[in-house]
């Protein structure tokens, strides 16, 4: 996958020492109700589509920009879902990082779901109660906390989005 030329430049500087970075996922819905996933080309799990901001970037539009840049799809986000902090990574090459990820729930609005960069071996559509066995357990948490917003919309709450507390 393809490191952001801006952590690169930040890498000159730091090395491998651990770098705070802003990321956003997004748990995508079609029509029909299904989840959209990619097969991740790094570690062969399935995941919703997610990515790091560029500098000064929104949340939303860096979310829609990462669905259709990894998946062909066009998306419109519904809803703020989430907002949490993963634990920190070690990367292979030694780099660590750690990220404040936000979380929304989007809907297709066109587009169709292909493998469209390198980050992904496959990409489909998936009913929210038969995922693949191999999806992240942070995919996992992204598409609960959305329908938990979902559930509190149907039932007349006002929703507001899950925080680490």
């Amino acid at each position: 996958m393809p490191i952001p030329d801006f952590v690169l430049r930040l890498r000159e500087k730091v090395g491998t020492d651990l770098l705070w970075l802003p990321g956003v996922s997004g748990v995508v819905l079609d029509d029909d109700g299904r989840v959209l996933l990619g097969r991740r080309s790094d570690n062969g799990r399935w995941a919703v589509p997610s990515g790091i901001l560029e500098p000064g970037e929104e949340p939303a539009i860096a979310l829609v920009r990462e669905v259709l840049e990894e998946t062909g799809v066009h998306a419109e986000v519904v809803a703020l879902t989430s907002v949490s902090s993963g634990d920190p990574i070690r990367y292979p090459n030694g780099d660590r990082a750690q990220y404040l990820d936000v979380g929304f729930l989007c809907r297709a609005v066109g587009g169709e779901a292909h493998v469209a960069d390198d980050e992904s071996t496959e990409v489909g559509w998936f009913d929210p109660d038969a995922l693949p066995e191999t999806i992240t357990e942070a995919s996992v948490q992204w598409l609960q906390r959305a329908r938990a917003w979902q559930h509190g919309q149907q039932a007349g709450i006002d929703p507001q989005p899950w925080f680490a507390r």
